[in-house]
């Protein structure tokens, strides 16, 4: 039998490695004696094990606990899914089944809405599948074929009509149809016959018994690709890992953001609210959140005007050819709501900062010797979401941007990427976020959403990864991510609970400024007029959301500088309470949020109502607290030392709220 030859590549012991191997060789037995590799990835494509290798193939393996393994693990999991429904529900037919974070859905359209019953009717039913250890096998199809087959699944034969246009169309549907030929996957038992088929790309796993741990999660309705004004249809949530040790510990996960959820801690804790009278997406800030929102603030007012920042004010409408000019109704029409007729003229909710700033750099000739120009501003934004994608503080309608651009010479673009990015991470740090890595978003060329040139987009990216990579972070790439004027770097901070959140962004952007924009322009130390380079740069992004996360991250247990009361005092009886008083008038002298409590509750009543409002530090005085000129000095956690002097409990106070540590 003939030989070819192959590279297996990203060997960790010896790196690439040539080797020959005989024709019709199978990925699957480049690693039959690897239990975790599930699919394979040859000369870049992920392929399944059933693949057939040909010549001068570069094969590198995917584990079955890495993203790629994960993804195919939960589409095939998907499969199984929708195999069972149909098993279950004759009558349902197929949408799209794609993996997402941490699990995948599919959706259906069914007669009626599946209840909690139904779920653990096709959990079972699943459960079988799985143990059959049915095989998937591919086969490609003519699109002719392909509709006859599916003749009687209404949604499958549109994503056919779509076909390469399908995953800008829909959601998820690139799963199953795309550039190229059709393909559908079989299941089929061990004696080769067919039990369930699907319209797919893949790779799935070689066979069903290929899936460890699985659960499903909950039911909802979803608009058919996204628009409501389709049909309404089932999506289920699963969630499938490569054991039941990592099942276990997502569903722990589960449990602790749930117990950390902003929304709920935002009630329970008096900080916002989303009133209906005002509109969905809309948070009004109570006392208590007001007080974080202006901490928040004060703090990233003060950052900027040391890092060199000029502080601005734009208004929240303009007409609308603003943002024709700026590219925005054009490549992001979708985001904005729509326009407003003032005086027979249309103006547009301002949905982005950066126009208004172009404006104001544009307003008088500018220099050389003037760059970099700092201008920053709290730009109170709006983005037309859809009422499905809100969620609390985290996913808005209206919210507050700390927005920065900054104009500089194309010479000064690294550097200045490099103050940004130091600025955003020691932001981050201090409000206690320390865990974070870089992701690079970049150009699809075969899009048409970008603009400007090749050799723009080039030097734009290079210039960002480069300072990316001299910060020793790990750095992801994003392809096709970018905004439309210009590559992006954002932050991506982990929380407390091991959860990723896309923080800070810093953009550079070379097409605002050009002459068929807004041409701005500075004399150069030569007498020539040049283009200036504008980066983008939000340190918060979104006030609101970064609140959200923060509640979540300390779940509501703010350290005492971000407290919204950092001091409660609590008297034994009625009698200590003007001791307390007077302490508290010490403690506000110092710039303390103090509180003293002279309800008619217990003292143990009190102190448990300070531990529920997460409240830093309690204070408490009886008859020997006052005779000794001391306190007994309580955190949150329930730690607590008697007798300590006044003196030393205002400076351990003041010191923990300037020093911004936790407590």
């Amino acid at each position: 039998m003939s030989e070819i030859q192959i590279v297996l590549t990203s060997q960790p012991d010896a790196g690439d490695e040539a080797r020959a191997v005989e024709t019709g060789t199978k990925a699957w037995q480049l690693f039959a004696d690897t239990a975790d590799i599930i699919a394979a990835r040859v000369n870049g494509e992920l392929k399944d094990l059933a693949y057939e290798l040909g010549e001068g193939d570069r094969v590198d393996s995917v584990a079955i606990d890495s993203k790629d393994g994960r993804d195919i693990l939960r589409h095939s999991t998907a499969h199984v899914m929708a195999q069972a429904v149909q098993e279950l529900f004759p009558d349902a037919k197929l949408g799209i089944g794609p993996p997402i974070t941490d699990g995948f859905y599919y959706d259906f359209d069914v007669a009626d809405p599946f209840v909690p019953e139904d779920l653990d009717k096709i959990e079972s039913r699943m459960r079988k599948i799985v143990k059959e250890g049915q095989k998937f096998d591919r086969r490609e199809i003519a699109d002719d074929d392909a509709r006859t087959e599916l003749a009687d699944e209404p949604y499958k034969l549109e994503l056919i009509g779509l076909k390469s246009s399908a995953g800008d169309a829909a959601e998820g549907a690139s799963v199953e149809v795309g550039d190229g030929g059709l393909t559908i996957y079989d299941n089929l038992k061990r004696d080769g016959s067919v039990v369930w088929s699907d319209l797919c790309r893949g790779p799935h796993l070689p066979t069903t018994k290929r899936i460890p741990a699985f659960k499903l999660m909950r039911s909802a309705a979803a608009y058919w690709r996204g628009n409501e004004k389709n049909k309404q249809l089932q999506r289920i949530y699963g969630t499938a890992w490569e054991t039941k040790e990592a099942l276990d510990e997502h569903l722990h996960r589960i449990e602790e953001a749930q117990r950390r959820d902003h929304r709920r801690l935002g009630t329970e804790l008096d900080l916002f609210s989303f009133p209906d009278e005002i509109g969905s997406g809309l948070p009004v800030f109570h006392p208590k959140g007001g007080v974080i929102k202006r901490e928040m603030e004060d703090y990233v007012r003060r950052r900027h005007i040391e890092e060199g920042f000029e502080y601005v004010g734009t208004p929240h409408i303009a007409k609308e050819e603003l943002f024709y000019t700026s590219g925005h109704l054009p490549y992001y029409g979708d985001g904005m709501f729509p326009a407003l007729d003032v005086d027979g003229n249309d103006y547009r909710l301002k949905a982005m900062n950066c126009p208004m700033h172009n404006l104001i750099y544009r307003s008088r000739g500018r220099s050389y010797r003037e760059l970099p120009l700092r201008l920053f501003e709290f730009g109170h934004v709006y983005r037309h979401e859809k009422s499905g994608v809100i969620h609390g503080l985290t996913r808005v309608r209206g919210f507050a941007q700390d927005d920065s651009h900054s104009y500089v010479t194309p010479e000064q673009a690294p550097e200045e990427i490099r103050h940004l990015l130091k600025f955003v991470l020691s932001l981050l740090r201090d409000f206690g976020l320390d865990d974070f890595y870089l992701e690079l978003s970049t150009r699809d060329a075969s899009k048409d959403k970008f603009i400007g040139s090749d050799e723009d987009w080039a030097i734009a990216t290079k210039v960002l990864e480069d300072v990316c990579l001299e910060t020793g972070l790990e750095l992801v790439p994003d392809p096709g991510g970018a905004a439309y004027y210009g590559p992006k770097v954002s932050v991506q901070a982990r929380d407390a609970i091991g959860r990723s959140w896309q923080m800070s962004t810093i953009q550079y952007d070379f097409n605002q400024p050009s002459a068929e924009r807004f041409n701005l322009e500075y004399v150069a130390a030569d007498g020539t007029r040049q283009q200036p380079v504008m980066i983008h740069s939000a340190k918060f992004g979104s006030i609101e959301r970064f609140m959200g996360v923060l509640v979540e991250h300390y779940a509501g247990a703010f350290p005492p500088w971000l407290a919204p009361v950092q001091v409660v005092g609590i008297p034994v009886a009625e009698r200590h309470a003007d001791y307390l008083e007077e302490l508290a008038k010490r403690l506000k002298a110092e710039g303390i949020r103090v509180e003293v409590d002279n309800s008619d509750e217990r003292m143990q009543k009190k102190i448990r109502n300070a531990q529920l409002q997460k409240v830093p530090f309690m204070l408490i005085a009886g008859d020997d607290d006052i005779e000794g000129g001391a306190v007994s000095f309580r955190y949150r956690s329930g730690e607590q030392e008697n007798g300590v002097a006044i003196d030393d409990a205002v400076a351990r106070i003041v010191e923990a709220v300037k020093a911004r540590v936790q407590v």
